[in-house]
């Protein structure tokens, strides 16, 4: 069945979806050349319980099985797996979703709860546990899948991210106003977001299911390691304006320094990366410092540090952040034991993750070690 002329014109229920992705699955059940199989046949006896299309599997010297199919046009996570029941059912048939597109977090959630499915471009996960896994990835979409309503690499969702995941709000019961304030009672304060671009992240995020809605109103956090991953991934660290600098201040003095300059900067100044995981996370050791500061300090930087700019061995990395929600500090990273505050943990692991040498390694000790802890405490299922 030649799909691509068909696959923009889908409606969710529709004949072409079904008959497109009816013949997608008879392609990739074809693959599996040992596999008997009956015909695919149209499922309208069970519409009501949402499917559409189904396969009768034989697994030789193992039995039968059977593959029930839903088939939408445009699938969201939020809807999964509450809107996909499957009651009632018999002979244990595999659930299976199917749609032109399937996102990278549509199938972590369709795995999760034990739901196979695939795509047009032949991406899919089939898989009938201890008989068959059918597994393939990295076709590029042959439908224009839907763009997502909220850009999640911009600084202004990434104020909103970092409110959200950090260990001290992970609990927290959001309403969207409250959201958009919340930045302005920060010390030091942070420019808020507009409202609209709240909505349009929240709701993004509520479809993505990495939210949920409270049942005291608003909304909660609920699936806060695959969010970290999805900013993480979509986060611009190069954004950045990384600067070499080499001092003669060692330990004690250039602590000392470091100190007086977040004071005198009234809070606009942070440890960061390794710098600031060395008193989250202790993992790895290196001997540069890492520091953010804003571009107008840069001359109160120098001067309290002795510090001058090089090409080639510093030993002092300074970021001029490209929005100040990297000074969102959290109640663990503030000055403490008469020393310069460090970012926010999550704002840690998602430069650690980006800038180079062992900082992955790093980012997974943090993450194991303080964020994760922190979000179980408060009560967050991982």
């Amino acid at each position: 069945m030649n799909t691509s002329n068909i696959v923009n014109t889908f409606k969710s229920g529709s004949v072409t979806l079904g008959k497109a992705m009816a013949g997608k699955l008879l392609e990739l059940l074809e693959d599996v050349g040992w596999l008997e199989y009956g015909p695919i046949e149209r499922f309208p006896a069970m519409r009501e319980r949402g499917f559409d299309l189904r396969v009768k599997l034989k697994i030789r010297g193992r039995g039968t099985t059977q593959l029930w199919v839903q088939c939408k046009a445009d699938p969201r996570p939020s809807h999964f797996p509450s809107a996909f029941v499957l009651t009632g059912a018999v002979n244990h048939p595999v659930p299976v979703l199917a749609a032109p597109f399937i996102s990278q977090r549509m199938a972590e959630v369709c795995k999760e709860a034990g739901w196979s499915w695939f795509d047009l471009a032949g991406n899919c996960r089939l898989d009938i546990p201890g008989l068959l896994l059918v597994h393939r990835t990295g076709f590029p979409p042959v439908h224009r899948h839907p763009k997502p309503t909220a850009n999640l690499a911009t600084p202004e969702a990434g104020r909103i991210i970092r409110a959200l995941l950090s260990p001290e709000h992970a609990g927290t019961r959001w309403t969207q106003r409250y959201l958009a304030e919340h930045f302005g009672k920060m010390n030091p304060p942070i420019p808020q977001p507009s409202l609209g671009l709240v909505n349009k992240v929240v709701r993004h995020l509520r479809d993505e299911a990495f939210i949920e809605k409270a049942p005291d109103g608003g909304f909660r956090l609920c699936d806060p390691a695959r969010l970290l991953f999805a900013w993480r991934d979509a986060y611009r660290f190069d954004r950045h304006d990384r600067r070499s600098y080499f001092t003669l201040l060692q330990r004690d003095k250039l602590r000392g320094a470091l100190e007086v300059l977040g004071a005198r900067t009234c809070g606009y100044a942070a440890y960061a990366a390794f710098s600031a995981a060395e008193f989250q996370a202790p993992h790895v050791r290196q001997p540069k410092t890492w520091v953010y500061i804003r571009e107008q300090d840069l001359s109160l930087f120098e001067e309290l540090l002795a510090a001058k700019p090089v090409d080639s061995g510093e030993n002092l990395v300074v970021l001029i952040p490209n929005d100040a929600g990297v000074f969102c500090l959290g109640d663990g990273d503030r000055v403490s034991d008469h020393r310069l505050a460090c970012t926010n943990a999550v704002q840690t692991y998602v430069d650690l993750w980006q800038c180079g040498g062992r900082g992955q390694e790093a980012a997974e000790a943090l993450l194991e070690q303080r964020l994760k802890p922190a979000w179980i405490r408060k009560g967050l299922k991982l």
